[in-house]
């Protein structure tokens, strides 16, 4: 029985277009992902997700490399690492990820998907650097009300910490917070709800799309170029 049924298994694979997903380890991503996962004719192949050369953190987002593997595992996805110098000038990220990209459509990858929400510009920017390789961009939540997302990432059962906040629009008493609905009430007006002006970034550790939860502990806050930073540790088993 497990024989015959094999067969038309392998074609409904073969018939699923497979998905780079470009992921930072915060809630947009952890939202986009999770739409993505219930397209059936879409197939997740990867996760690619920049890293900032001898700090070893997310780019931007400062979480450590270590969760960001324990995030790959418990999705169960294989990590493709885009390694950028600090202060990346825009034509070295530019170049790198053009190889990355290039490196994914030679294992027969044609699509890229992104959790922007309403950053028309970057939206515009993406598919432009896409088209140069022959590539297309998706964007699984896009013009989704933010307000709404907020309610939804809570209700569906994510988990959140706010790891990095731009001190010019938050202070410093969000980072390491978690993301629950007290987060979200104390949002001064004119931050958006789901930080898509980039008035704060998270990490995801645990929600649907992980096998298991991510056990972290918070460390210390630091202000660094403008940003508060909370540094993320995995909990000792």
């Amino acid at each position: 029985m497990r024989a015959a049924s094999a067969a038309p298994l392998e074609k409904m694979a073969q018939k699923t277009e497979p998905v780079l997903f470009c992921w930072s380890g915060g809630k947009d991503s952890a939202m986009a992902l999770n739409v993505l996962r219930q397209q059936k004719e879409l197939r997740v192949a990867a996760l690619l997700t920049t890293v900032t050369e001898g700090y070893e953190r997310i780019s931007m987002h400062g979480v450590r490399r270590s969760l960001l593997l324990r995030q790959a595992h418990a999705i169960g996805l294989p990590l493709q690492e885009v390694r950028i110098p600090p202060q990346c000038v825009n034509p070295v990220y530019e170049v790198r990820m053009r190889d990355a990209m290039l490196a994914q459509k030679a294992a027969g990858v044609c699509c890229v998907a992104f959790g922007d929400i309403f950053l028309q510009d970057l939206r515009e920017y993406r598919e432009r650097n896409l088209a140069l390789v022959e590539m297309s961009a998706i964007f699984p939540i896009w013009k989704r009300d933010t307000r709404a997302l907020a309610r939804e990432f809570c209700a569906m059962g994510f988990r959140a910490v706010a790891v990095c906040i731009d001190s010019k629009k938050l202070s410093r008493e969000f980072a390491g917070r978690e993301l629950d609905e007290s987060f979200f009430s104390d949002l001064p007006a004119g931050v958006d709800p789901c930080g898509e002006n980039g008035e704060f970034h998270t990490f995801v550790y645990d929600g649907p799309i992980f096998s298991d939860a991510i056990a972290v502990e918070r460390g210390e806050v630091v202000e660094r170029d403008g940003f508060y930073f909370c540094d993320l540790k995995e909990k000792a088993r």
